[in-house]
């Protein structure tokens, strides 16, 4: 029998439990409902490590947790549908677009960009009583394949207010929050980095998410940053005039850091070691003997460490320092005592990275520093765009740049994903980042279609729901930027749309009707989905990123998508033969799929199958 691609995203219950399995085979187990895992033995392995009952423990709960965990592990039979006419560059770009709610999307890309994202930066919504938290009910009903768009239509939204008077104020952010951070963990790298920006009102409780997910020990900072310039009026007399970045990795290694700047370098007295320059010799404690008396060997001077401070060798070490001309003695013993130290001797030309950071428009930022703008600025990069404000508090691009900068990598062409794409500030900081360093950042854009009320200057302007205004911003920068700078980047992205199954139901659950029935469905295809549709269905299932070169050919009369050069030959016309499979055997594709109804006849589907493993044996064929 020919295998089928399952045509729906993984199941992580499954996975998880041929994980447990693996190392432990003796808590496998027979049930009614196939092969299970016994608890009771799997404590009994665990036994030395288990909290039992009602202990105390340290972590965060919360009502919905246990919700929010299975959730994250439910697969999904969505598939995402190209919209060509809204893309730019749609076969050669390697930029994606997605519209859809993001806890499905990231569910669609486990397979195909599972430890293949080195950086993700989202800007979630904040909680602050006025802003939208996704209802996650996947309660299957009958309605739901009818609503087209693969989400809830305007009467029954999953995007709900969620204002501070609510019962589970709180607990339904972080029942939000919790399933869309773990799947986001599956697809980082090993050494991947997740930035999350987030304000007073949460902070403390996505830390503590985020430690849970990640890992306390793969925990950075919480990036600091001013988003305005002037205290604001409040309640309570106080004025919260900045956010945070939180910082966490997959596992985690340095950070970049800021290149240590050696303006300051010179070389007076023609030291033959190079460049120096002075730096403070005193330290706040070592250990061991580091209060005591040095003399300057020219004068005679003895100095002592500055007030409440200490040498920071031993007598050793600093009587060897002064004999090699690295202490730099003042003119009067007044004065203090410094070190020299030589361009060529620093260990890395990166110091590391503050958690705080400066403004840009600052005279003096340390080196250490990494830098933002107000988000009046990001307003006004959109207003330049739109000539109309369209979109109310976009981060501005330079602090999302600036944390791409931290990306430790000799490679210039990444991914980053945001799904919290909004007014896609990141796309357009990719797209400048990539025209001013010469880099080659893929994006992956996911962002829900939340419509926007009729009296903003936005739906007067023509946009009907946030991701008009994303992907048209998109165009709008990547056109100012290739006619400001002439960068030979890549300034397209495909756009795709979240959306039930492109198969009939009897694909998933042919137990559930009878013969007759099945006649009904000759074609398990829906007679509304193209060729297109199909091709991204099986990439996501056969685990291929949406961004692949996609090309067509002809082949004995029927088109053929063909997905990096030969890595996936992908066929859906009627009347497949063994006058086709000779054909395309001889390019030797890597993978080959065809419609299970589309071929000529089942004495073809036997003998294309048994053709292919005879001319193409390393060829792997389903079908769907």
């Amino acid at each position: 029998m020919e295998e089928r691609l399952d045509m729906q995203s993984p199941n992580w219950v499954h996975k998880n439990s041929a994980f447990i399995a693996q190392y432990f085979p003796n808590c496998v187990t027979e049930t009614a409902k196939g092969i299970k895992i016994d608890f009771e033995i799997l404590q009994q392995e665990l036994r030395s490590d288990l909290i039992q009952g009602n202990k105390e423990r340290y972590r965060l709960e919360w009502p919905g947790k246990r919700e929010a965990i299975v959730t994250a592990n439910l697969p999904t039979t969505k598939t995402l549908r190209p919209v060509r006419e809204d893309s730019v560059d749609f076969d050669n770009t390697e930029n994606v677009y997605i519209e859809g709610d993001n806890l499905e999307v990231l569910k669609l890309l486990q397979e195909s960009y599972l430890g293949k994202i080195k950086m993700i930066y989202i800007d979630p919504p904040y909680n602050t009583g006025k802003d939208f938290v996704y209802k996650d009910n996947f309660t299957k009903d009958s309605q739901d394949e009818l609503i087209e768009s693969g989400q809830k239509d305007e009467y029954n939204q999953r995007l709900v207010v969620n204002p501070e008077t609510a019962g589970r104020y709180h607990s339904d952010w972080l029942t939000m929050m919790y399933p869309r951070l773990k799947l986001a963990r599956n697809l980082l790298t090993n050494d991947g980095v997740i930035f999350i920006s987030i304000d007073e009102n949460e902070i403390a409780n996505l830390k503590k998410v985020g430690e849970e997910i990640f890992g306390a020990s793969n925990f950075y900072c919480s990036f600091i940053w001013q988003r305005r310039s002037g205290a604001m009026d409040s309640v309570d007399g106080t004025s919260i005039d900045h956010e945070y970045i939180l910082c966490f990795a997959k596992n985690k290694v340095r950070l970049k850091g800021k290149e240590r700047q050696f303006e300051k370098y010179a070389n007076p007295d023609n030291d033959p070691r190079g460049p120096w320059v002075s730096d403070n010799l005193s330290a706040g404690k070592a250990g061991g003997e580091v209060y005591y008396e040095i003399e300057d060997p020219e004068t005679g001077n003895k100095f002592l460490p500055p007030k409440g401070r200490y040498w920071p060798y031993s007598p050793a070490t600093m009587k060897k320092k002064i004999e090699e001309g690295r202490v730099i003695f003042p003119k009067t013993a007044e004065g203090r005592p410094m070190l020299k130290r030589f361009k060529n001797e620093a260990k890395s030309i990166y110091v590391p990275v503050s958690s705080i950071m400066r403004n840009a428009n600052d005279k003096n930022i340390p080196t250490s520093s990494l830098k933002y703008a107000l988000n009046t600025t990001g307003t006004k990069e959109v207003q330049e765009l739109f000539t109309t404000k369209v979109f109310s508090f976009p981060k501005p691009t330079l602090l999302i740049q600036e944390l791409i900068s931290q990306i430790d990598t000799d490679k210039k062409d990444f991914i980053v994903l945001d799904f919290f794409s909004g007014s896609a500030s990141s796309a357009h900081a990719i797209l400048k980042t990539n025209a001013e360093q010469g880099m080659n950042i893929k994006f992956i854009q996911v962002q829900i279609s939340e419509q926007i009320e009729e009296n903003t200057e936005s739906f007067k302007a023509g946009y009907h729901d946030i991701c008009e205004i994303g992907k048209e911003r998109i165009r709008r920068a990547a056109k100012k930027i290739k006619k400001e700078t002439n960068a030979d980047i890549d300034y397209g992205f495909r756009v795709y749309r979240l959306d039930s199954s492109n198969m009939q139901d009897v694909y998933y659950k042919p137990q559930d009707y009878d013969q007759a029935n099945l006649d009904l469905f000759g074609d398990n295809v829906k007679p509304d989905r193209t060729a297109d549709d199909l091709l991204a269905q099986v990439m996501l299932d056969w685990g291929l990123p949406l961004s692949l070169k996609i090309e067509q050919a002809d082949v004995s009369g029927k088109n053929v998508f063909k997905v990096a050069e030969n890595s996936l030959y992908a066929c859906f016309d009627n009347g497949i033969d063994e006058d086709f499979a000779k054909e395309i055997a001889k390019d030797k594709p890597l993978r080959i799929v065809f419609k299970d109804s589309g071929f000529k006849n089942d004495t073809a589907k036997t003998n294309v199958k048994q053709l292919l493993k005879q001319l193409s044996p390393e060829t792997e064929m389903k079908v769907i």
